[in-house]
């Protein structure tokens, strides 16, 4: 057993990033001041992409969809332009807990994947909670798998490489949304990828306990963004696999599926928990777990050696998926 607490086994690059981290007292997302905090990130985001140079190379175009309510799901379509198509698309989901953030955050980071894995990147503008509690988000993950299909040929994209992707909570959504179309019976999405994903409600993990006081994403931010997300079913039996992934009891079906964790991680356990299940399964699963990693470190300290890492596993996963599958 490792008797080092958390910040003593920070990988040193990370913890130097984590020391320019502006913090609340509730760490760096103050659930308790959800639109503060929600402006606050938007700030921040903003702020980031007026920094790096646009890429002229990729273009964005949003589309909108009409969901069965008649309201209109956003998605953005990055796409290299000097591509030569149909591409593959990877259906990306944000970050932020399903209680934060906005599809456009992820641009600048969304340009250099589109344009490195040379594919079109359908970022989805999904539903967030409480206003819209689980699993309104992968309802419109759901959506948006079914239309990007559809309408394939119109938007220059191969239907049969259409693949899901998130991170923390957004990963999350990706891991719901897969459900849903293996159990609707649609096409399966040719994989999903995993990155830190928000799987669990229950909080009964090692890690879960472990990680209270990093300041991103600790036990007291995920319990808080859970009864957000699901109000008083939080971590009662009444809570199905489209609202929190890891209750599911049958993983069989589902797409090859890529899966990072980091060691410093509250959802560390779950992630490793699921990944071990799903290959359990007969699922292919390529897993990595990062050490010294805190939550989304690579968004924090994107020029660290383990975020490095971390990128030319995913890009590599990502080329290969897709060359695999090329027509």
């Amino acid at each position: 057993m490792n008797t080092k607490n958390a910040h003593e086994r920070l990988d040193p690059e990370l913890a130097e990033a984590l020391k320019a981290v502006p913090m609340t007292e509730a760490g760096v997302f103050d659930l308790s001041d959800l639109e503060g905090t929600r402006a606050g990130i938007r700030a921040f985001a903003e702020a980031i992409a007026a920094r790096i140079p646009d890429e002229p190379s990729v273009s964005v175009e949003e589309v909108a969809l009409a969901r069965p309510d008649g309201s209109t799901l956003p998605i953005r379509l990055l796409r290299p332009t000097e591509a030569a198509g149909p591409l593959p698309v990877l259906l990306w989901f944000h970050g932020g807990g399903q209680v934060l953030g906005y599809a456009a955050q992820d641009d600048p980071t969304l340009k250099r994947l589109a344009l490195e894995v040379g594919c079109v990147v359908a970022s989805v503008d999904y539903r967030l909670a409480p206003e819209a509690p689980a699993p309104a988000a992968a309802e419109d993950g759901l959506l948006a798998y079914r239309r990007l299909r559809r309408q394939a040929a119109a938007l220059g994209i191969d239907e049969d490489r259409v693949a899901l992707a998130g991170q923390s909570g957004g990963g999350g959504i990706v891991a719901a949304t897969a459900l849903m179309i293996r159990d609707q019976g649609e096409p399966a999405p040719l994989f999903q990828a995993l990155s830190y994903p928000m799987l669990d409600d229950r909080n009964t993990t090692a890690s879960s306990h472990e990680i209270t006081d990093i300041g991103i994403w600790d036990r007291a931010t995920n319990i808080l963004a859970w009864n957000l997300i699901l109000g008083d079913r939080a971590g009662s039996d009444e809570v199905p696999a489209y609202s929190a992934p890891a209750r599911a009891t049958d993983l069989t079906g589902l797409p090859p599926t890529f899966v990072a964790a980091a060691e410093l991680d509250v959802f560390r356990d779950e992630d490793l928990s699921y990944a071990t299940r799903l290959q359990a399964s007969g699922v292919p699963v390529e897993l990595h777990l990062y050490p010294g990693a805190y939550h989304a470190w690579d968004l924090f300290a994107p020029d660290a050696a383990v975020s490095a890492a971390y990128v030319h596993a995913w890009y590599g996963y990502l080329r290969r998926q897709f060359t695999a599958r090329q027509p």
